[in-house]
């Protein structure tokens, strides 16, 4: 259980009630967005961020996508995190290895050239967002990403900032049997 009172669905009323039936999550967990349920507006802004950022139209696919967010939840070592967007990256792939790779060190993955600039910006955005410099910005653009493309990485990256520290700073709890299994690849 999370460290702070979550509202469940049995006992929602009124917006949040709304909510809980429109969303298509699992209520029945503690994640990110349940544990904001003391705080209506605040859960479905931020549902509608993540829809937007993870599954809106963008330059960026889905799997890369998963990709910065694995990447960014290992350096904020939020393990709830790590997990979600494992999975979602092992469901878009259909790789266990590869995801297992971008856990361990993302460095030493076999990736393409384009991937590879657009992890090394986001881990570098999320470890020391003081020295991301306009040369960095240049790199994703000779990789092949737009600005908009490159819009889209730093948001995901301030995304799942926000949400690692959510989940972390209030005890989003996790399956550490999902874990072990995620990062050992299965």
């Amino acid at each position: 259980m999370a460290w702070i009172q979550m509202i469940e669905e049995a006992d929602a009323t009124g917006e949040l009630a709304e909510l809980y039936a429109q969303e298509k999550i699992d209520w029945s967990k503690d994640n990110p967005f349940k544990v904001q349920s003391l705080n209506p507006p605040s859960l479905k802004a931020h549902h509608l961020l993540f829809r937007t950022l993870m599954y809106g139209k963008s330059g960026l696919s889905r799997a890369q996508r998963e990709m910065i967010g694995v990447v960014v939840s290992v350096i904020n070592q939020c393990r709830y995190c790590i997990v979600q967007h494992g999975e979602g990256l092992r469901r878009w792939t259909r790789d266990p290895k590869l995801v297992q790779q971008l856990i361990a060190d993302y460095r030493a993955a076999p990736l393409a050239a384009p991937d590879r600039a657009m992890l090394d910006y986001a881990a570098k955005l999320a470890r020391e967002p003081w020295m991301v410099r306009e040369s960095d910005v240049q790199t994703l653009r000779e990789a092949g990403f737009s600005d908009a493309d490159i819009l889209d990485i730093a948001q995901v990256v301030g995304y799942l900032s926000y949400a690692n520290r959510l989940a972390d700073g209030l005890g989003v709890a996790f399956e550490p049997r999902e874990f072990e299994k995620i990062t050992q690849g299965q």
